[in-house]
């Protein structure tokens, strides 16, 4: 898979967040977003999965065959986007069914995170590092060429940052790639940084042609 974005934009609420923003990835790159907070990481990263329709700019996606951007990409963002009444091998499996192309089963997928005691638990019993864990593996129950990933060592301990850094490193060796808002070094080799700076703030004028 290739991913090439030009002169990309993005603009809420009225107020510019970032501009003239472009990178190109190809097969087992990986790319690290940092900046401060507000500064247009999560927004990026929403922009790139469909949620968020940029100001301006384009994304172009290559090699996929049919298939759209959406249909290409996991997604694990700052919520885990996990169901508590249902249990970890249920939750995983739901996502499995919806978002298809199945790789690991639930079960298999947990204990490559340390979780495997945990498939039959409902996920509202869970720590938060824990339910971080069900979340990514997400990642594993379905083969999909592109990874976005909002802040994903967030309440993980240690061990289970290295064990993500694994994952990671495993699915660029099959020429995936991952693209990830971060704070903080994820321990990928030879991954590229994109710094966003926040934007000037946008001029009344604009604002108040934003609202009308």
């Amino acid at each position: 898979m290739r991913l090439s974005v030009d002169n990309l934009a993005c603009r809420r609420s009225g107020r510019r967040i970032f501009a003239n923003l472009s990178f190109a990835l190809g097969p087992g790159d990986a790319l690290a977003v940092t900046g401060r907070n507000g500064a247009g990481k999560s927004s990026l990263l929403a922009i790139l999965s469909g949620r968020l329709r940029p100001d301006s700019g384009r994304i172009t996606v290559g090699d996929v065959g049919e298939a759209s951007l959406t249909e290409c990409l996991h997604v694990v963002g700052h919520r885990d986007g996990l169901k508590g009444s249902l249990t970890a091998g249920e939750n995983l499996l739901f996502a499995q069914r919806l978002l298809g192309a199945p790789r690991l089963d639930p079960r298999a997928a947990l204990e490559r995170l340390g979780l495997g005691h945990a498939h039959d638990l409902p996920v509202a019993y869970l720590s938060a590092g824990q339910r971080r864990r069900v979340a990514l593996a997400r990642l594993l129950v379905c083969a999909r060429p592109l990874w976005l990933l909002d802040e994903p060592t967030a309440a993980l301990d240690t061990a289970s940052q290295a064990v993500l850094a694994e994952l990671m490193e495993g699915h660029r060796a099959g020429g995936g790639l991952v693209i990830a808002a971060t704070h903080q070094s994820l321990g990928l080799a030879g991954a590229a940084e994109l710094r966003i700076e926040t934007a000037a703030a946008a001029p009344v004028a604009d604002v108040l042609e934003e609202w009308a």
